[in-house]
């Protein structure tokens, strides 16, 4: 294969969403200011900003308000106050307890925060970033950490575009490109491939939680307008989600008559029968839910992994060369439910430190140990250890005990309890034999409420091209079937929320067979397979979902 041709940057930045481009903006505002005539570049492996993006989602601005103090009147996105919130606990599925609004955890009250696509947002993001002088290129995967002669990180290769399934270059074969840089900033998103490689080169997470992950599915509704009442902000936790099961769906009114409906999974559920996508199909049917969707119509269906760890799994986020920051490293506040401001804000840390070490003449490859009193004297710290004890303590105590003890924590002692809860198991090392489970019944899909996982995959408007290399790499092929079949019945058949992984029986025995133009990119199998057999990597440029409006 030919050759990789290369470009020089100051910053290279991977990943166009809010964390990368806050970086972006950020890193070109101080150079403006400092005079540092500083080439950035972003590298976004989406068909085009904003497609691979998936939130809820309610957005608090406390970070955009310090990024760009007048986004009102440069038209951001943000149309949508929040009006009201509701909160339930789903007994059974008809029934539900209205919690008060003097008993809900002070971290679940949205007044002030907006309602809006986070797709948008970036979308809004980019268009300020490039204004300011940022090169954005999307299209390109960033598939490979490049090193220098000392360890230290140098830049990024994007992958080769054209090359077949069995490996070899095809007519349309073009090299990827490597893109070096005195600094590049990692902003992936939950469970980056890049990030990855590098927690585990320099041992980022040593001494800390692991992290834990939930899986977010998410549809866009079009809704009666006599149901619709923009600004209305519903969560709920409960039924269908049961025997230890966390997790908790969201309703949220937008603007033009659109409803965003989802449900999050804690992906530490010890039962392998159990289907995230099924669970959200059931939730809907609840009166709850069901009331605002009556006569409407499905018009997005997404799914995307989140690293809900929070505090406690925090990996250091600077080594020589880079830094990590967004939900890269995990900085989403579940408290909240909320991580675009965190991911804003750590963008423009990393910025700003990247700004006074080459403004101190560094000429790159350092390790930024700076970021982590930067960090630590910022209100995301601030916000995140006040928060620490929110999921361990639903994970160890349940709904109702963990519930209470956030209660507790966050609307009586403002997150100063004297102690720090842990949840020191991975997500991945929870699942109980299948023959000690009870298998999970799951009606048959509607149609009017609840679809079927192809007809959803169809509505994430995902492409890939077909002849090339699979993205979805098993270490071990005989594991599937040898050993995740007879003992947890192949869990990768329900967890996945795109029909991926399926096993078929074509008469010469079972198999595993990979659907791999079918996945969305929500990294689920990466995190959840028992024995750490997948490994998720980046498709050709340009491929996976392309999400409108999420």
């Amino acid at each position: 294969m030919s050759e990789r041709e290369s470009m020089e940057f100051d910053v290279v930045i991977v990943g166009a969403g809010p964390s990368g481009l806050a970086t972006a903006c950020r890193l070109a505002q101080l150079s403006s200011d400092r005079q540092l005539d500083l080439s950035i570049c972003v590298v976004e492996k989406g068909s085009e900003v904003g497609a691979h993006i998936l939130s809820g989602a309610v957005i608090e601005t406390r970070a955009l308000d310090e990024l760009f103090p007048d986004w009102k009147e440069r038209d951001a996105p943000l149309v949508t106050p929040v009006t009201r919130d509701q909160v339930y606990l789903l007994r059974d599925d008809q029934n539900a307890w209205s919690l008060p609004s003097a008993l809900v955890p002070r971290t679940l009250h949205n007044e002030g925060n907006y309602i809006a696509s986070l797709g948008n947002l970036c979308r809004w993001l980019a268009a300020q970033a490039e204004e300011l002088g940022v090169e954005i290129f999307p299209g390109f995967a960033a598939t490979e950490v490049l090193f220098g002669d000392q360890g230290q990180v140098i830049g990024i290769a994007t992958g080769d575009m054209g090359v077949g399934a069995d490996g070899e270059p095809k007519d349309s074969y073009t090299p990827g490109m490597e893109l070096l840089a005195r600094y590049t900033v990692f902003a992936e998103g939950c469970r980056g491939q890049l990030g990855k490689v590098l927690q585990q080169r320099y041992d980022l997470a040593a001494g800390v939680d692991p992290q834990h992950y939930g899986i977010g599915l998410k549809e866009l509704w079009d809704v009666d307008p006599a149901l619709h009442e923009p600004g209305l902000v519903v969560h709920g936790a409960g039924w269908p989600l049961q025997n230890g099961t966390n997790g908790g769906f969201f309703l949220y009114h937008q603007e033009n008559n659109q409803v965003a409906v989802g449900l999050i999974v804690d992906l530490d559920y010890d039962n392998p029968w159990l289907s995230p996508y099924d669970e959200f199909q059931r939730v809907k049917q609840h009166p709850v839910i069901a009331r605002y969707l009556k006569g409407g119509k499905r018009v997005a269906y997404g799914a995307r992994a989140l690293a809900k760890g929070g505090f406690n799994a925090l990996p250091r986020m600077h080594f020589p060369g880079g830094l990590l920051v967004g939900c890269d490293a995990g900085t989403l506040n579940v408290a909240k439910l909320k991580g675009t401001h965190t991911g804003l804000k750590t963008g423009m840390l990393a910025a700003e430190e990247i700004v006074e070490a080459i403004g101190a003449g560094d000429q790159g490859g350092s390790d930024l140990a700076g970021f982590d009193a930067r960090l630590r004297g910022s209100w995301v710290h601030e916000e995140l250890y006040a928060t620490r004890n929110f999921a361990p303590a639903l994970h160890r105590l349940g709904i109702l005990g963990g519930g209470a003890l956030n209660y507790l924590d966050q609307n009586l002692v403002g997150g100063k309890l004297p102690f720090t809860l842990h949840d020191r198991t991975p997500d991945d090392a929870r699942l109980r034999p299948a023959s000690a489970c009870s298998p999970i019944d799951y009606p048959k899909p509607d149609g009017v409420l609840s679809f079927d996982k192809l007809s959803s995959v169809f509505l994430s408007n995902t492409n890939h091209e077909e002849d090339q290399p699979c993205h979805l790499h098993l270490a071990d092929p005989s594991i599937p079937v040898e050993r995740n079949l007879p003992e947890f019945a192949e869990p990768a058949q329900r967890y996945c929320p795109a029909g991926v992984y399926e096993i078929v029986d074509d008469g010469a025995g079972p198999r595993l067979q990979i659907n791999a133009q079918n996945c969305v990119h929500c990294k689920t199998c990466d995190i959840k397979d028992p024995a750490q057999n997948i490994t998720w990597v980046a498709p050709e440029g340009g491929g996976g979902p392309n999400y409108p409006n999420m």
